[in-house]
């Protein structure tokens, strides 16, 4: 008897769950409301030729071998290393902070000074939190600290969070670092490529098996819904048999029945431009000085040779608002948010047929390569379970 399986939404996690459970015989129906794969990965070409993100710049990052090797059976990549400046007190300095910055916005001898204190404290090359900056006793080192926490993160969090900086999460400061050095890659892991033709291409191939069907403009949930008696899902009015792998918002999967989980979203502005290069980096941050947190040019990316023509993206961080026409991007990490998160856990315990993979899914903030990584995870246990031999 044939084996049947269901995967709402088509970005990462969807993807490699609908590729791992063809491979192990199940029939899957995938389904998207947008009109493209790849979800907010999705890539395509303007009419200027420039290749663009259409959902915000993504970079494929991570120190998991396994993850780039799985991924790497479905497209060539190219090594790229990001690289991002921030316009600060008028200067373009390197983010994440480092002796370049320093060296930037300090006085010779200032700097002098303080990179000095840096190395006889820190390993040359970490990667300090500005947190544990703020916390030092050398009042030079604190110093720093606050400077990097006030030019660099506290009004760019401000705009993108939609809140003050100081109520946040602790861990999202962790998250800021200053590197001990000179290393201006955004990202500091081992493996930093980019897809050879483009992560459309990419999600392509990993959909491209007989036991995949995909429904595009779809949503799933005018055809799926939780029958808690049953404990079962019912797909056009009859109980659904097989594994159900979810990836989108958990609260929009049970009608909000106990409310919406908050997200941030973003405005994404693209402009054209006639000319070979609009900026120095791929993305420019602008934490105090316009409404939008950065620009993208896609072009340092893409690597693509296309004179007289470039695009950029400028990002608005805006209030989320379900059923509006923006996307929800960002989970808002508190404890009230993670408690309604885990009151809607308790619900979806009562299926035991549903999956939840994903940032939305989990309501947390995930990188692609752990994206994938949980997707192969959860696919494997789908696979080991005695429910669906």
């Amino acid at each position: 008897m044939k084996k049947h399986a269901l995967v709402v939404g088509l970005g990462f996690a969807g993807a490699v769950l609908a590729r791992s459970l063809a491979d192990a015989g199940f029939s899957v129906t995938a389904f998207d409301k947008r009109p493209s794969i790849a979800g907010n990965m999705y890539e395509y070409e303007r009419s200027n030729g420039v290749r663009v993100h259409m959902y915000g710049p993504h970079i494929f990052h991570t120190d998991l071998k396994h993850v780039y090797a799985y991924l790497s059976t479905f497209s060539s990549f190219y090594p790229y290393s990001h690289r991002v400046l921030g316009m600060i007190d008028g200067v373009l300095v390197p983010i994440p902070y480092n002796f370049t910055s320093i060296e930037k916005h300090f006085s010779s001898a200032r700097a002098k000074s303080i990179i000095a204190k840096l190395t006889s404290h820190y390993p040359l090359n970490s990667r300090v939190p500005v947190s544990d900056l703020l916390r030092h006793p050398d009042p030079e080192i604190a110093g720093l600290g606050q400077f990097v926490f006030e030019k660099v993160f506290k009004n760019y969090t401000a705009k993108q969070w939609g809140v003050p900086a100081d109520s946040l999460d602790p861990a999202v400061l962790r998250r800021v670092p200053v590197v001990i050095g000179d290393d201006d890659r955004y990202f500091s892991d081992s493996i930093q490529m980019m897809p050879l033709m483009g992560y459309t291409e990419l999600f392509e191939n990993i959909l491209k098996h007989p036991n995949i069907s995909i429904q595009l403009n779809s949503n799933a949930l005018q055809r799926i819904h939780p029958h808690s008696v049953s404990g079962k899902f019912l797909l056009d009015g009859v109980p659904f048999e097989g594994p159900i792998c979810y990836t989108g918002s958990v609260d929009e999967l049970f009608d909000y029945v106990l409310g919406a989980l908050p997200y941030r979203s973003l405005e994404l502005c693209m402009e054209d431009h006639a000319i070979d290069l609009f900026q120095s980096a791929s993305v420019v941050n602008y934490p105090n000085d316009e409404s939008f947190t950065r620009i993208t040019e896609f072009k340092h990316m893409t690597l693509q040779d296309v004179p007289g023509a470039t695009t950029i993206m400028k990002e608005y961080p805006m209030a989320y608002h379900p059923g509006g026409r923006l996307c929800p991007f960002y989970p808002i990490q508190s404890d009230e948010n993670q408690n309604l998160y885990r009151d809607y856990l308790e619900i979806c315990g009562k299926f035991e047929d549903l999956f939840l993979c994903g940032r939305l899914a989990e309501y947390k903030y995930y990188n692609m390569d752990a994206v994938v990584d949980q997707a192969l995870s959860v696919a494997a246990q789908i696979r080991e379970s005695q429910r669906y031999e």
